[in-house]
C-alpha cells in the first residue's frame, strides 16, 4: 500500500513537471503578435539577480515636439543585443514578437522580445524651389502688345 502511494505521488509529480515544462515551451515559442517599432534606443542593460536578460527601451516619437512614447523590450540573443547597443542614440526599427503568459521574469521582464534591428537611414528632403519665370530667348526683348 505504501509503495503504491509513493508511485502515485511520483507519477502525479512527473505529470505536473511535464505540464509546467510544456506551458513554458508553448509561451516562449508561440507568438501572440509580431510587428515593428521605430524610435531611438534610450537604454539597453543586462539585468537580473539569477537569470540575466537584456532589457531596454526606445522612445517612439511621432512628430517633432511631441512627447515620446516609451516601448520596453527584452532581448534573448546576445548578437542582437550587441547590434542594438551599437545603434544606441540612433533611429532604429526593432522587429519584435509578443509572448503572453510567460510564467516567470527569468526569460525576460517584458512580453516583447526583439528578433532583429536595423538602422533607419533618413534621406534629406529636397529643398523647395521658387517657381521659374518664363524665359525669353537671349537677345530678344519682349514687347508689350
Amino acid at each position: 500500500m505504501k509503495n503504491k502511494l509513493i508511485r502515485l505521488l511520483l507519477t502525479f509529480l512527473v505529470i505536473v513537471v511535464l505540464l509546467a515544462i510544456g506551458w513554458v515551451w508553448i509561451t516562449l515559442h508561440w507568438a501572440y503578435s509580431d510587428g515593428e517599432r521605430a524610435g531611438y534606443v534610450q537604454k539597453l542593460a543586462r539585468k537580473g539577480w539569477l537569470c540575466k536578460t537584456w532589457e531596454g527601451e526606445i522612445a517612439m516619437v511621432t512628430m517633432p515636439g511631441a512627447i515620446p512614447e516609451k516601448f520596453e523590450f527584452s532581448v534573448r540573443d546576445n548578437a542582437v543585443a550587441q547590434q542594438i547597443n551599437a545603434l544606441a542614440g540612433k533611429r532604429v526599427v526593432l522587429d519584435y514578437k509578443q509572448y503572453k503568459f510567460i510564467p516567470t521574469t527569468c526569460f525576460g521582464e517584458t512580453e516583447y522580445f526583439i528578433d532583429a534591428v536595423r538602422e533607419v537611414v533618413e534621406t534629406p528632403a529636397a529643398p523647395a524651389s521658387a517657381p521659374l519665370a518664363p524665359a525669353t530667348p537671349q537677345g530678344q526683348l519682349s514687347t508689350p502688345r
